[in-house]
């Protein structure tokens, strides 16, 4: 529903804007409106189909890592710590293995396998619930954490700036360059919620393997950027375009290795999974070009450059610096559709450039924060759950603290 008023009303503010417009005399204004519609139908469309390669490589690679056991071993390596977290689910109940699993694909990029692996670990937590109609604090914990997660490879992002920069004529482009900035962004937003819920429910959090996993996570950031920040801008994006695409590879590099000493048919498990990355590529579709033509049509009658000249004027006013203000709305569409603030990120690209200051931190936003809205409706839709308690403002709070520490954390890299 709130996706759906955004959208209509970026339509229909846009039409009474351009008729305003045309009375004041500016006879082309439904000309411009109606080339920007057809400009970008066909950008949505491009846009997706370049995904169905990258797509169909990477569900092809996950599916190998899950066969090769890789998901369940990294889920085993974070239980001592989701255990402390989780103190109302009993040890050895199946809603832990399977809160573990889903938190492990989603850090992985496995969003197919996440979303069912949710699902199944919510009705097992419903079990659990003495109230069926009310949220419990562990359903809390998890949605909250679900929606302020950790990813380690924003790959759909990394993805689709490749597939721009493609178009926008940049040869050797990085898209793999804000690997780095976004997952400190993710970790911000991480530790905001797990503060806000913590604080909530009254769960201690210095406890060895909650200060080991945060101080050990913390520590490695900070030596990153260090080594990092005496770099001009230029040449940190190297950089991190260089550690990004490492990581990236040594990642699909372990899981074949893995797979092979465990005589898995690498092979087979990669085009079985690579069959799911056309469907999960044409299935974005509608949905991309949905919010592109509604974004058109906002920024066609002039209504965005209001919008965003409001918010930069207000930021000049407070003496700070207005670059960051274009890919504003990114984060704010975030919390409300993925698909949405996708077609802003998309838009702020095509607008700016992908390897703008604007365009890579509209990616590091894309990547380092959630749809606060849409997994609580799943989720919570799917057990039933009409009361919610604290989880909104507590997914919203983790929602403002990772757009903030996303804006700080791309001024230090790329300024």
């Amino acid at each position: 529903m709130a996706l759906n008023a955004v959208w209509v009303a970026f339509i229909l503010i846009g039409f009474v804007v351009a008729l305003v417009r045309l009375a004041g005399g500016d006879t082309a204004i439904f000309g411009q409106v109606l080339a920007g519609l057809f400009d970008t139908a066909k950008t949505g469309f491009d846009i997706s189909l370049g995904l169905v390669g990258v797509m169909c490589l990477w569900l092809g690679l996950m599916k190998v890592g899950e066969r090769a056991g890789m998901v369940e071993l990294f889920g085993r390596a974070i239980d001592p710590l989701f255990r402390r977290l989780f103190p109302g689910i009993p040890r050895g109940h199946p809603a832990g293995g399977s809160i573990v699993m889903n938190v492990s694909a989603n850090m992985l990029g496995l969003d197919n396998a996440a979303t069912p692996l949710g699902l199944k670990a919510m009705r097992e937590l419903q079990e659990l619930n003495p109230h069926k109609d009310v949220a419990s604090d562990p359903m809390i914990m998890f949605l909250v954490l679900n929606t302020a997660g950790i990813t380690l490879i924003p790959t759909s992002v990394i993805a689709i700036r490749q597939t721009i920069a493609i178009e926008q004529g940049l040869s050797g482009f990085n898209a793999a360059d804000i690997f780095l900035p976004t997952l400190m962004g993710t970790f911000i937003s991480f530790m905001a919620g797990l503060v806000a819920v913590a604080w909530v429910q009254r769960i201690r959090l210095l406890q060895a393997p909650i200060v080991v996993f945060v101080g050990g996570f913390v520590a490695l950031m900070g030596l990153l950027y260090a080594a990092l920040s005496g770099l001009p801008p230029q040449r940190m994006g190297e950089v991190i375009g260089l550690l990004g695409s490492g990581v990236i590879v040594a990642v699909i590099a372990l899981f074949v290795a893995v797979a092979s000493w465990r005589r898995v048919n690498a092979y087979e498990a990669f085009v079985e999974g690579a069959k799911d990355g056309f469907g999960v590529a044409v299935t974005i579709i509608p949905y991309l070009i949905a919010i592109l033509v509604a974004i058109s049509i906002f920024r066609t009658t002039g209504c965005m450059d209001v919008l965003i000249g409001g918010i930069a004027k207000a930021v000049s006013w407070a003496g700070l610096d207005t670059d960051f203000v274009p890919a504003l709305p990114v984060g704010l569409m975030k919390t409300l559709s993925g698909s949405g603030a996708r077609g802003l990120m998309v838009d702020v690209m095509k607008t700016y450039g992908v390897d703008s200051f604007q365009g890579r931190l509209a990616a590091i936003i894309q990547g380092s924060t959630e749809t606060t809205f849409y997994v609580l409706a799943v989720y919570f839709g799917s057990v039933d759950i009409r009361k919610t308690r604290y989880a909104l403002p507590c997914g919203l709070f983790a929602d403002a603290v990772g757009v903030v520490g996303a804006i700080a954390i791309g001024y230090a890299f790329y300024r």
